[in-house]
């Protein structure tokens, strides 16, 4: 408080003139706030008035606030904008390649028939050039979800070939009594269409005997990019035995879901070929930072079936 004077107006003439009377800040009579706020010395206050008895007070931003609001805009995310989605700043797209994975959950007592239907059916139509989709792996789950059958489809040509394969599908008529006798057999199932990541290896046939884990991450929305981002360069720390077989995003089904393939010759490969990864300069720092970016992961060990072009 300065001790400056302030303004008030008297009571209006009837000549619609008005007088101001000087008042000393503290005054009881002074208008110490406008519209409940205290007034700052440096606020100009505009009193207007038509022939009124009340006279409506505005003010201006001060230089506080002015000071305030560019503090603040210092932290709010800038977003770039960008002419590209997401999923092709990440994915091959000069391959075009589209994958569906299957989990399939089976009656306990049916696993074995049911398997011998996939043999019977799903390798001729991986054999068929009529159909231009390929079958990449077939499993069964040894430790995680049990009884359940997963299978990973890849389509080269991306959503017209799967397009394509749906429709000669439904005019194949051992296709048609396979899904019919599969129907029987299951619990529940549930399917999600993939791209992979520009980084990872293409998925090949392998020769057995392996064991594969299949570990699958939901990400918070928003993350795929940085997670992109911190894997391109780890999987260079994952290549040593063969492990890395194929990454994956999902575009269709769970969003933000993301899946890494691995092979091992057994168990007690996989943990050795994890601890050395630890030893390798750099690897921590990724999981240090990828981490945050879940909220929820999930591993599954699994058993090729005889179907499979990776044993």
């Amino acid at each position: 408080d300065s001790g400056a004077p302030v303004l008030r107006p008297s009571a209006v003439s009837g000549a619609g003139k008005q007088r101001h009377l000087p008042l000393r800040r503290g005054s009881s009579s002074a208008p110490n706030n406008v519209l409940g706020r205290r007034q700052d010395p440096k606020t100009q206050v505009v009193m207007v008035h038509h022939d009124l008895s009340v006279c409506r007070c505005f003010a201006t931003s001060s230089s506080r606030d002015r000071e305030d609001s560019w503090f603040k805009s210092l932290f709010v995310r800038k977003v770039d904008p960008r002419k590209d989605a997401h999923s092709n700043l990440l994915t091959k797209n000069e391959e075009s390649n589209l994958y569906k994975i299957q989990f399939h959950n089976v009656k306990p007592e049916s696993l074995e028939a049911y398997n011998k239907l996939c043999e019977d059916v799903l390798p001729s139509i991986h054999a068929d050039k009529y159909y231009p989709c390929e079958l990449v792996g077939t499993w069964n789950t040894w430790y995680g979800e049990q009884d359940q059958a997963v299978h990973l489809w890849r389509y080269r040509g991306g959503y017209p070939a799967l397009t394509e394969v749906m429709n000669k599908l439904r005019q194949n008529k051992e296709f048609t009594a396979y899904r019919k006798e599969r129907g029987k057999m299951l619990l529940s199932r549930r399917n999600q269409l993939l791209l992979e990541f520009s980084f990872w290896n293409e998925p090949v046939p392998r020769e057995g005997p392996n064991i594969y884990e299949l570990r699958s991450y939901q990400l918070r929305p928003g993350t795929m990019i940085e997670w992109g981002n911190y894997w391109a360069r780890a999987i260079g720390y994952r290549q040593h035995n063969r492990e890395a077989v194929g990454g994956f995003f999902s575009q269709i089904g769970n969003l933000y879901m993301v899946h890494h393939l691995w092979a091992y010759k057994d168990l007690q490969s996989r943990e050795n070929t994890r601890n050395a990864a630890w030893q390798q300069e750099g690897w921590h720092e990724v999981v240090y930072y990828t981490v945050p970016l879940i909220q929820h992961m999930d591993s599954r060990i699994m058993i090729p079936t005889k179907a499979s072009p990776m044993q």
